[in-house]
């Protein structure tokens, strides 16, 4: 019983570490979307993440639609980047070759739902 009490208690103190040395970042790994179409059409979709993913990139960068701000649709929701991220994924969006399904690994952090952007970076298949 003792050994797996300090088991238990060395497993958590190696994740406690491990939540620390990451200072509270996040990496999301998603499609960068418009806030307007991420909160409007592609919300009310029976598939979000597959609406978001269908969204072109010609679309996104329409004047009206950066202006709304941009995010990520990971894992079936959405999180607004902050403006540093905004021109991250702006210039992501610009490298990428593909028109629409272009998946991005965004990493920082998360703070009232809003995601200060450390690093951007398209995921190729």
């Amino acid at each position: 019983m003792l050994k797996k009490f300090i088991l238990s208690l060395t497993a958590i103190m190696a994740l406690s570490l491990i939540a620390v040395a990451q200072d509270g970042k996040t990496t999301l790994t998603g499609h960068i979307v418009d806030k307007a179409c991420a909160t409007g059409k592609v919300a009310k979709q029976s598939d979000p993440q597959a609406a978001a993913a269908n969204e072109t990139k010609g679309c996104i960068m329409m004047d009206g639609c950066l202006k709304s701000g941009l995010g990520i649709y990971s894992d079936g929701k959405y999180t607004e980047f902050d403006a540093k991220g905004v021109a991250l994924a702006k210039a992501a969006l610009e490298k990428s070759k593909k028109d629409k399904g272009a998946t991005f690994k965004v990493t920082g952090k998360v703070t009232g739902g809003k995601m200060a952007v450390e690093n951007i970076e398209e995921v190729l298949e």
